[in-house]
């Protein structure tokens, strides 16, 4: 069915696919990027402080999380910038091209592989965590805090593959004041809960390392419902429904011919961390504990790269769908420079 373009309507939509269409591209990038930009440097501090809060608990607990640590990451990268990159891209050139039912299908099918991602991480993980951790150098009081945080952990990888999905869908709406909003709120969460559940302050019970993963899965669990009432209220661009949804190969393969080859390089790349740890491990738990810290340094220049790049990703996805195939180069050269 020959669908309007949005540059011919009045709606909302139209309004902000217009803005990715026609305005100036250098300003819409970094307009874009500046939300995702502070994300990333609030979700850093967030970092450190759970560093920070997991220190309390001595190096043995420390060096458990840095077992851990190359695997969440693994799973936050392929998410939110692989095959979180898919989502974005394949809503932002529908609603480019003006294909609004495939934009909103899109949200279901993405939910999809979300679910099936997530439950390979948590199969994965549970089953084959501790074997992996002992092949990377974890042993005793090291090896037990690896096991107590990384079972919270990939228990609720659903929670974080449903953000993540989330947030690239209507990052590729163009809208990235609210996956903005929602991940300053809940680096705030963690770093209240956190030290509130390995300490057990108050009424909250005393779980140790476990409860800093657990503070984790329970941010990740709120920021999903907050943006699933979003793609429920009718204010996004795109809405999630099932009502007279069929699912269509062609739908998944719009994620997945860019998500997939995304999310091998953020295997690849993550791999390459675990080989790492398995090379300091036989060095003992200090060495380990230390070589954690590090590794988290290093990884923080990564959510400085995706906060432009989810613009890029959108801006470029969305001139693709329309068709403005020399803007769209512009604006990836405008973004690579």
């Amino acid at each position: 069915m020959h669908q309007t373009s949005p540059l011919r309507t009045g709606s909302p939509m139209a309004t902000r696919t217009r803005l990715l269409l026609e305005a100036p591209i250098a300003a819409t990038l970094l307009r874009l990027a500046a939300p995702n930009v502070i994300v990333m440097v609030a979700q850093a501090a967030v970092s450190t402080c759970e560093t920070y809060f997991v220190g309390w608990l001595g190096p043995e607990a420390l060096a458990g999380v840095s077992l851990v640590f190359p695997l969440v990451m693994l799973m936050q990268t392929m998410s939110a910038g692989g095959m979180g990159g898919g989502v974005a891209s394949a809503v932002a050139r529908a609603l480019g091209a003006g294909r609004r039912q495939d934009a909103d299908a899109l949200v279901l099918h993405a939910l999809v592989i979300a679910g099936v991602m997530a439950a390979i991480f948590t199969t994965g993980m549970l089953w084959g965590g501790p074997a992996l951790y002992r092949a990377m150098g974890g042993t005793g009081s090291a090896l037990a805090a690896a096991l107590a945080y990384s079972q919270v952990v990939f228990a609720g990888a659903i929670s974080f593959w449903l953000l993540n999905t989330l947030a690239s869908i209507v990052r590729g709406t163009g809208n990235m004041l609210l996956p903005a909003g929602v991940m300053i709120g809940g680096g705030i969460i963690i770093i209240i809960l956190s030290p509130a559940l390995i300490l057990g302050w108050g009424p909250l019970p005393q779980l140790g390392i476990a409860g800093a993963g657990l503070s984790f899965v329970a941010y990740y669990s709120v920021g999903s419902l907050i943006l699933l009432g979003h793609l429920l209220s009718g204010h996004s661009l795109v809405r999630l429904t099932v009502r007279g949804m069929h699912f269509k190969r062609a739908l998944f393969w719009e994620i997945l011919r860019v998500g997939a080859p995304g999310s091998l390089n953020t295997l690849l790349t993550n791999l390459n961390i675990v080989l790492l740890t398995s090379l300091v491990g036989p060095f003992g738990t200090l060495a380990l504990a230390g070589y954690g810290l590090g590794v988290r340094l290093e990884y923080l220049q990564i959510p400085l790269v995706f906060g432009f790049g989810s613009a890029l990703v959108t801006m470029v996805g969305t001139n693709m769908g329309a068709g403005y195939i020399t803007r769209a180069q512009r604006a990836a050269w405008v973004g690579a420079r």
